[in-house]
């Protein structure tokens, strides 16, 4: 028995387990990603060892199959099969299971969804609407409607959102862009940004005193003191941000992603170029848009030129310290 499935099928709840699959999966760049494919390589890992197998094609089908007879939906389960998939790839990377084996386990297909889910996305009003919510008298509004921005005008995940800082934005052709952003899968990609969108930000940074570093982060008032630390916002702070505004427009369940999906809509509306929208989001598939296209990212037709919002101007400039 290889190792991998030694340690697949040790107790419920021992520290080798866990440190295991912890230490696989700290190479994902995100916390929520991070904290899902744990629990779901634990499920798959639950389901081996209460079945007695071990890691193979036929073991992650039955575990599919499991899944259905549970009831789970389409999604969640090739949610749970792409963690598995991943897991099994990183135990072979790291030596802990024969690489033939892996390549053989991860050749389980998912399950063909029928349809595409719709997804949730605001109309122009609604964005306006959100940006203008918050009090740009205080410096909580003024970083909350920073943090809207760079979901609502730059299509940034969440995670993005909260590495981002002071020295990602640049100039380049005469327009500001965000520099050499790493996104999802470590890819690499820039961003430029419309006028509107960067005066958003600059009015939270000069408000703050940033000048370098996170650009999102924590702060608060003590004894009439305004500080801001250091630290800056987690994914889950970013989330309840997205909430806190969209549930006055009716929209409670809204989540980061449904921002980033929001400026693609509204791109598209406007007439931005298709391959400019994907190039700006960092799609998986970007590379092969570019090689189909033959084009490279037009920094003077970028997708966020073509959403016109109307937003107000930041009351305070400068807040007290």
């Amino acid at each position: 028995m290889t190792e991998t499935n030694q340690a697949l099928t040790v107790t419920p709840g021992t520290s080798e387990r866990a440190a295991l699959i912890t230490r696989l999966v700290s190479g994902l760049d995100s916390a929520h990603t991070r904290r899902a494919y744990q629990n779901h390589i634990t499920e798959f890992e639950t389901f081996l060892r209460a079945t007695g197998q071990t890691v193979s094609k036929e073991s992650v089908n039955a575990f599919k199959s499991s899944l259905r007879d549970a009831g789970k939906g389409d999604a969640a389960i090739n949610q749970r099969l792409s963690a598995v998939r991943f897991f099994i790839r990183e135990a072979a990377d790291a030596g802990l299971i024969d690489r033939t084996q892996a390549e053989t386990a991860c050749k389980a297909q998912g399950v063909k969804q029928s349809g595409e889910r719709l997804g949730n996305w605001l109309s122009k009003e609604s964005a306006e609407a959100m940006l203008n919510a918050p009090d740009t008298a205080t410096a909580l509004g003024l970083r909350d409607r920073a943090a809207l921005a760079l979901l609502l005008g730059a299509g940034l995940r969440r995670h993005e959102a909260a590495k981002l800082t002071v020295e990602h934005i640049q100039q380049r052709e005469g327009r500001w862009l965000i520099v050499d952003l790493k996104g999802k899968g470590g890819k690499t990609r820039s961003v430029p940004l419309a006028s509107w969108f960067k005066s958003l930000v600059d009015d939270w940074c000069e408000a703050a005193g940033i000048t370098s570093g996170l650009i999102l982060r924590q702060c608060s008032w003590a004894r009439n003191k305004f500080t801001v630390s250091e630290q800056g916002l987690s994914e889950q702070a970013i989330y309840r941000i997205v909430q806190r505004y969209g549930k006055p427009l009716g929209m409670t369940t809204l989540a980061p992603h449904d921002m980033r999906r929001t400026f693609a809509k509204l791109s598209r509306k406007g007439n931005a170029p298709l391959e400019q929208i994907q190039l700006s989001l960092g799609h998986a598939s970007l590379d092969t848009t570019k090689r189909y296209l033959g084009d490279e990212q037009d920094l003077q037709n970028a997708p966020s030129d073509f959403i016109k919002l109307d937003v107000r101007p930041a009351q305070v400039r400068r807040l007290p310290v």
